[in-house]
């Protein structure tokens, strides 16, 4: 993967940035505590469930997968349904018509190079390999195979969702002008990989609580000490 921004970031900057991404970390544990993720899925679960997550809330997702499964208990029952008929049953996560299309070509094309409709394979390769995988698939980008690696197959990847790539370009551990499939590599390489899990929650929260988009509370967000943003805001007050 090319990374043009990445490579031009200085060794200085970056463990400038290490040093603020320890800091973020530990003040947001003592904030928000260790948290966990929901109960895992199969990796094949997880990687619809992120499929029909995109461009949605938590909530619409998860309507939109039990739909799912209930109208087509198996993979493989989604993979030869007609797509209208997958369509219907995820509009609630929005994009359907989209999210159908891509879903069952997905399936397809695992059952084309596999045995099995699973996922269960990839615990045997080698990381950088199976996020070569997972990427190949139309629709599914670093962050849904950040996730379906982290989360899934227990290998370690920083997802990057709008959440996270907003807090990390206010709080300054990132160029400004990175993009968010930058973004990813670069959070794994600020934080260690056993951080990769609570700061992802926890940079999340942040940013769904306080970091908003439109109207920030930086009054009472416990990252002002070291945050560009909020420094930005008291010196044009």
């Amino acid at each position: 993967m090319e990374n043009q921004t990445l490579n031009k970031v200085t060794e200085e900057q970056i463990e400038k940035d290490k040093a603020n991404a320890r800091w973020l970390y530990q003040a947001l544990l003592e904030k928000y505590g260790l948290p966990t993720w929901r109960t895992p899925l199969p990796a094949i679960d997880e990687l619809i469930s992120t499929i029909l997550s995109q461009n949605t809330n938590d909530h619409n997702r998860d309507i939109a997968f039990n739909r799912l499964r209930a109208a087509f208990p198996t993979w493989e029952e989604v993979r030869d349904a007609d797509v209208e008929k997958i369509i219907a049953a995820i509009r609630p996560a929005g994009l359907e018509n989209q999210k159908g299309k891509r879903i069952k070509t997905v399936l397809q094309q695992i059952s084309q190079e596999h045995a099995q409709l699973d996922l269960d394979f990839l615990t045997d390769w080698d990381r950088e390999k199976v996020r070569g995988y997972l990427l190949q698939f139309k629709g599914v980008g670093m962050k849904t195979a950040a996730i379906v690696m982290q989360f899934s197959l227990g290998m370690p990847a920083f997802p990057v969702d709008t959440h996270i790539y907003r807090v990390t370009g206010r709080f300054g551990i990132r160029p400004e002008n990175m993009n968010v499939e930058e973004c990813h590599l670069y959070m794994e390489s600020l934080f260690s990989p056993d951080q990769y899990e609570a700061g992802h929650l926890n940079i999340i929260r942040l940013g769904r609580e306080i970091c908003q988009a439109r109207k920030p509370h930086c009054e009472i967000c416990p990252l002002q000490e070291r945050c560009n943003f909020f420094r930005r805001l008291v010196e044009n007050s």
